[in-house]
């Protein structure tokens, strides 16, 4: 075999392993597939305790903002419910006055069942709430990989989108949701 053949078998085994290969590798030093440098034991567990402090107080507002936006949507349901039970002689029979002039057992029972059929298409309207705010918001982005405490040079996922959460940045007003 010549040296011209040689280079030609090395050549065509690069461009074949260069086909499997999806994409370039990052050239950037900061985004570098290199294996990272592990944390000491100390270091990793005051890391842990931060990272676990803030991927909780990300669930904790996640929670919060979803109870305040399914009790203000499911506030007539509620309502409705509450005075069908309250006014139903068989359940609290209470002595108010709207429930001896204007509420008997029929329109108490009616008032249960509207409320109870109102409340499946209100729980789809608070939930496609809940999930367009936390799409603009960017909330899931501000959970924290728990990588971030066992290497070193993992940079933070907020501060690299422009802000806390991507909030900075503008509305994308494309995203569309279908319910």
């Amino acid at each position: 075999m010549s040296a011209q053949d040689t280079e030609d078998f090395g050549a065509d085994n690069l461009s074949e392993k260069s086909r499997m290969i999806p994409s370039l590798p990052p050239y950037d030093m900061n985004d570098q597939l290199l294996p990272r440098e592990p944390r000491s034991a100390w270091c990793c567990l005051a890391w842990t305790l931060v990272v676990v402090t803030m991927n909780s107080l990300v669930f904790f507002i996640n929670l919060l903002l979803m109870f305040v936006i399914f009790t203000v949507v499911l506030l007539p349901t509620i309502v409705v419910v509450y005075f069908g039970f309250q006014c139903h002689s068989r359940v609290l029979h209470s002595a108010a006055r709207y429930c001896r002039s204007i509420l008997d057992d029929n329109s108490s029972s009616a008032l249960i069942i509207l409320g109870f059929v109102i409340m499946s298409p209100l729980i789809v309207v608070a939930m496609a709430i809940y999930c367009s705010l936390a799409r603009r918001l960017h909330l899931f982005m501000c959970f924290q990989p728990y990588s971030r405490a066992v290497y070193k040079g993992v940079k933070w996922r907020w501060y690299e989108e422009g802000g806390l959460c991507s909030c900075v940045k503008g509305w994308n007003t494309q995203v569309k949701a279908w319910v």
